[in-house]
């Protein structure tokens, strides 16, 4: 006679794991979850340790600035919520945000700025002699930290993407043209000929972004 091992109501054996619910008794495998630990993924971990510490050394009155900012009816509206935004969660908010892009982090709450219209128009890609170059053109003056955000170079027939990473602020724009081609390239290299590219525009004001707007092109000879 051999023995045979029950299966508890809860817990693991072996590769799997069995839990007690109100539809009755449930087995699945188990899976380890992937952490491949990407630098992105450390500076993110880092950057919320600070912001964590660096809540618990505010001031009462600065707590208490964060939670009136958090109650804020426009500040409601713009995050898409009907209730206050504790205090603690508007500051990690706000200053992972800034961690990210490389700005110090805020003590007070800053005001909720009107952003005007984003002055990015047409992007145009190119290559001549074998040198790449990417500019954008622009309206007016953007915001002194307007973000700048590209996928990698996609097949001209891709038209939806979802990855932006963040690869620096917009450069100061010459004769109405903002010159990507350095940030675009230490983060990609140079695409090649016919390849399409997506990039991303946002203004950041006291903390706050508003909304991406989107441009793409196809790399033509010049």
């Amino acid at each position: 006679m051999s023995k045979r091992k029950s299966v508890p109501e809860s817990g693991k054996v072996g590769p799997v794991i069995y839990l007690s619910t109100r539809y009755g008794e449930v087995a699945k495998q188990l899976t380890v979850p992937r952490d491949p630990r990407t630098p992105h993924q450390l500076a993110t971990r880092s950057n919320f340790a600070f912001v964590t510490r660096s809540w618990q050394l505010l001031a009462p009155e600065q707590f208490t600035a964060w939670d009136i900012m958090g109650a804020d009816r426009a500040v409601m509206a713009w995050l898409g919520r009907d209730t206050p935004l504790p205090g603690y969660d508007l500051y990690v908010l706000v200053n992972n945000g800034r961690l990210a892009i490389g700005l110090s982090v805020y003590d007070l709450p800053q005001a909720l700025p009107t952003f005007t219209p984003n002055p990015t128009r047409e992007l145009v890609a190119t290559i001549s002699d074998g040198i790449f170059n990417l500019k954008l053109h622009v309206l007016s003056q953007p915001v002194e930290h307007t973000l700048l955000l590209a996928a990698s170079p996609r097949s001209p027939g891709v038209r939806c993407v979802q990855h932006f990473p963040f690869l620096g602020f917009l450069p100061a724009p010459v004769d109405g043209w903002c010159d990507l081609t350095e940030l675009f390239v230490r983060r990609y290299g140079v695409p090649a000929l016919g390849r399409a590219i997506f990039i991303r525009t946002r203004q950041h004001i006291n903390g706050w972004n508003d909304l991406p707007k989107e441009v793409s092109a196809r790399i033509t000879a010049a």
